[in-house]
């Protein structure tokens, strides 16, 4: 199997850092993800993961990426690239479960669609190739050439289309397209999804964020950010989602922690708010903007135990 992650991905430094808001409850972290890596496992281990599948080192790289999995088990990227390490391994059973862990997550996940395909003929389930190939057209049709995933969908299109008309016995070999950018390109990313939710442009915000993360992995920071441009699109749940998953990532994020107090706040979970602030005054033990923040938002909804 040929290794087909063609972009140098930096290792992420091990330093602390977490969100802080100003008085309109806006993020004012601009710190970029490759030099504000918090310490936990899940950023190391990703790094590995991606240089031991670039040098087809498959066994390690499955280690790595399952260790992520356990704090990021939904995250889509993570997924699709545990599904080419066991590819590698010839474990087809365990991929195409990776696979479909990964389209369920993002549907939009262009290169792991084309690979579940694959592993469906390879494991002889031409039906579920072909639902996979039409899900892949209907993405194409919805597109009309006009979307930046364009020539990607187009591309797996026909890899899928081509697996399909070679008889049985062929040996089905692809190569999927690059799905990571560079560290300096995450970089990037995330300091442009920073700067539009400071124009309250989240939906463009979440768009650049999530380009982040495919540089970065599970980084509660990226997460974290990606919780509050939902809040403040009202998508709620998928908020809770990922301040669950930076706190899962980093328990002791701070901005993960005052953020989720908030949303329970929003939500009207008043004891779910304070037993975030209580958390917060414990890693704060002189105190910290983050515990003065949550503190007002609980005290401002009048809640007469507060």
């Amino acid at each position: 199997m040929r290794a087909f992650l063609a972009a140098s991905l930096v290792a992420l430094l091990a330093t602390s850092s977490a969100l802080s808001a100003n008085s309109s409850g806006t993020p004012s972290m601009s710190q970029a993800p490759s030099s504000s890596a918090p310490t936990f496992d899940a950023a190391e281990e990703y790094r590995r993961g991606i240089e031991s599948l670039k040098a087809n080192k498959f066994d390690d790289a499955k280690k790595s990426f399952d260790k992520v999995l356990r704090v990021a088990p939904t995250d889509a990227n993570v997924n699709f690239l545990a599904g080419m390490a066991r590819a590698g391994l010839n474990d087809l059973k365990g991929a195409a479960k990776n696979y479909e862990r990964a389209v369920h997550a993002d549907g939009k996940l262009i290169p792991a669609h084309e690979q579940l395909a694959i592993t469906y003929l390879k494991l002889g389930s031409r039906d579920k190739a072909q639902a996979e190939l039409t899900k892949l057209q209907k993405l194409d049709e919805s597109c009309a050439g006009t979307c930046k995933d364009s020539q990607s969908i187009k591309d797996a299109v026909t890899a899928v289309q081509t697996a399909l008309a070679a008889p049985p016995q062929a040996s089905l070999q692809t190569t999927p397209p690059l799905l990571f950018a560079s560290s300096d390109a995450g970089d990037h990313a995330y300091l442009e999804a920073v700067g539009l939710i400071n124009e309250h442009r989240y939906a463009q915000a979440i768009d650049s964020l999530e380009r982040a993360r495919a540089s970065f992995g599970a980084h509660p920071d990226i997460l974290t950010y990606l919780g509050f441009a939902n809040r403040k699109l009202h998508h709620y749940d998928v908020a809770e989602h990922y301040y669950r998953a930076a706190l899962a990532a980093e328990p002791r994020h701070r901005g993960a922690t005052e953020y989720y107090g908030e949303l329970l706040v929003e939500r009207g979970n008043m004891s779910g708010a304070k037993a975030m602030l209580a958390k917060l005054d414990g890693m704060c033990t002189f105190g910290c903007a983050e515990a003065d923040e949550l503190r007002q938002w609980i005290a401002a909804r009048h809640d007469p135990a507060s």
